[in-house]
């Protein structure tokens, strides 16, 4: 497959979907809390058309459905056949791994924990119940919410930063590739144990299954779909048509999870408005200082412009449809991790065009051209 290239006068632009995100999620929280008002059995009902073990519900059918949606257009862009490339160019590949697995995940930890637990503590008062009937306090589950993205690299929308920011997309390509085949091992790894530091119950093996169902499935039907009609069709009718037909699909599916994850936590929302801005800030910290470490360092390094730019972006965003899956899959639809996740989702394409622009406007700072006044 051919690295793409930007070309000159041939600006690529977010669809309506993608560009107006912030909005679509909170038209979403709007929906699901008028949902839960006038039809509050609805949601409940649909979370109950689960898979059962041992006579508890662990898989919620039409989440699980909506869940692999979101999941599979993604995973069917990657062409593992760029991973072999990464040799050639080492240095912003394990930069990249360094930082998405051995920073990351902590600074979330600590980041959410000192805003949550500490700062904000006392604005978010009570218990909920968590899907293994567990009591929780509701301040560690939004800290859980937080970690279940902390530890998920982005494997989606990276590419649209990535090309905005005029970086080398082959290197974007490889580190989703390589983002989602360590997601297999490292994600359930580092996510179990720092949930039992947060001391969240850790139901293994729904986490065990939450990879399965949300990376390991869809990351396989991907796979196999992009090698067929590639085969039979070829590639410019993949790239032009198929993917194409895909594109909202995706996004699609996390609005229609979203307006059901909102009409659980309706009440929630209306009785403390501020929850969302609680949760939002050790967010947005937690996207702006993980660029800067990694551009900093990719400074340090002595990186191009092209291989610098993606390598910051791919740390500071979040692969939230994975976070999202998992939160609901091991706490519930209504927990408070599962809004969490879902306020990464509100924040990520504002912050995320805010740095794209960060990179353009210091883009001479790696050996290019200063860029013209506005």
């Amino acid at each position: 497959m051919s690295t793409p290239k930007n070309e000159p006068g041939q600006e690529k632009k977010l669809n309506v979907f993608e560009r107006y995100l912030t909005i679509w999620v909170i038209l979403c929280i709007i929906g699901g809390i008028v949902l839960g008002k006038v039809a509050p059995g609805a949601a409940e009902a649909l979370d109950r058309m689960a898979l059962y073990v041992n006579g508890a519900p662990v898989v919620s059918i039409p989440i699980a459905i909506a869940l692999f949606f979101m999941m599979y257009p993604i995973m069917v862009k990657i062409d593992f056949a760029e991973v072999v490339k990464a040799g050639k160019s080492p240095k912003p590949v394990l930069l990249t791994l360094v930082v998405n697995w051995a920073v990351k995940p902590f600074t979330m930890f600590a980041i959410a924990w000192f805003f949550l637990g500490v700062v904000f503590r006392g604005l978010i008062p009570g218990t909920e119940i968590v899907k293994d009937g567990t009591e929780v306090e509701l301040f560690r589950s939004y800290i859980s919410g937080a970690i279940l993205l902390g530890i998920a690299p982005c494997t989606a929308m990276v590419l649209m930063w990535g090309y905005l920011a005029r970086g080398n997309q082959g290197h974007t390509l490889v580190m989703v590739a390589i983002n989602s085949l360590t997601m297999l091992v490292l994600y359930g790894v580092l996510g179990g144990w720092l949930l039992g530091v947060n001391k969240m119950p850790v139901p293994w093996q729904a986490l065990l299954l939450s990879i399965a169902i949300y990376v390991a499935l869809p990351l396989a039907a991907g796979y196999f779909t992009r090698k067929w009609i590639i085969a039979h069709k070829g590639i410019d009718w993949f790239q032009a048509k198929f993917l194409h037909m895909l594109t909202p699909v995706s996004i699609l599916a996390l609005l229609g999870t979203l307006v059901l994850l909102f009409s659980f936590k309706g009440e929630t929302i209306l009785s403390n408005p501020l929850t969302i801005l609680w949760i939002a800030v050790p967010l947005f910290i937690q996207t702006v200082l993980i660029f800067a470490v990694t551009y900093a360092l990719a400074k340090m390094l002595k990186f191009s412009y092209e291989d610098a730019a993606p390598s910051a972006m791919i740390g500071a965003s979040n692969h939230f449809e994975v976070a999202i899956a998992t939160a609901t899959l091991l706490f519930g639809l209504s927990s408070g991790a599962a809004l969490a996740t879902v306020v990464g989702v509100l924040i990520e394409v504002p912050v995320m065009l805010m740095l794209v622009k960060v990179c353009l406007r210091t883009k001479h700072w790696f050996g290019g051209a200063a860029p013209a006044a506005a």
